[in-house]
């Protein structure tokens, strides 16, 4: 029976880039994929295009990549910059888990250079608590429980611990078509995504005895536990 793997994020690409390897592997293996963005991250507008504009081009690019990986894409209409830690947001994440019931969730690292992504970390962190145990009315569906893996990113490296090692060679090509439907990964004059994250998947590789990989951390109660994906 397929399992579902679902990556959330505080921009749309943010987990295309960290996890997106995986995912790909994942769908490769005929698992199913959910790609959640907090926010589209339109703040990142290219120069002549309206950050407006820009959103509508990164829900469409978020949703091509979800489209090659046979997943599903899920936007959220938070303001780039503007994510709120609250309540809503957590209860909104905790029932997207009890739709998809995942059997992992994939988020940012704690430390981050982006209060999106600080953000993100807690808000998803006690989101998977609270779709596993929460029985009251805010939040829809069956109670579910999925672990959390905390994604490398070169905007999180602070304190960031490559704990686990996860072999993704066979979703690499995938994925590699996949992330050039972004704009900003191809294009960004700040910084080369594609060289950085392609290339990492050889230098996590090689650490892992494997073509590709993709690194993550997890809390320090889940170390020393076993994990199984397949």
């Amino acid at each position: 029976m397929a399992k579902t793997y679902m990556a959330i994020g505080g921009h749309i690409g943010d987990m295309e880039l960290t996890c997106g390897c995986v995912l790909a592997d994942q769908a490769v293996k005929g698992n199913k994929i959910v790609t959640v963005a907090l926010t589209a991250g339109e703040r990142g507008n290219p120069q002549g295009v309206t950050s407006q504009d820009y959103r509508v081009q990164k829900v469409k690019e978020a949703e091509e990549f979800a489209s090659m990986l046979n997943g599903e894409s899920v936007v959220f209409d938070y303001p780039d910059g503007e994510l709120p830690d609250d309540e809503c947001v957590r209860f909104q994440v905790a029932e997207l888990i009890r739709k998809y019931k995942p059997c992992a969730i994939f988020t940012h690292w704690k430390n981050s250079m982006h209060k999106d992504h600080s953000n993100a970390y807690k808000i998803v962190v006690d989101a998977a608590f609270l779709a596993g145990v929460y029985d009251g009315d805010k939040i829809k569906g069956e109670k579910h429980y999925s672990p959390v893996y905390l994604c490398e990113n070169w905007e999180d490296r602070e304190g960031f611990d490559p704990y686990l090692i996860v072999d993704c060679s066979e979703g690499y090509d995938l994925w590699c078509k996949a992330i050039q439907k972004h704009w900003f990964i191809m294009n960004s004059p700040s910084f080369k995504y594609y060289d950085y994250y392609t290339h990492l998947t050889y230098v996590r590789g090689a650490l892992g005895k494997c073509k590709h990989a993709q690194c993550f951390n997890v809390e320090g109660y889940q170390k020393f536990q076993r994990i199984k994906w397949e």
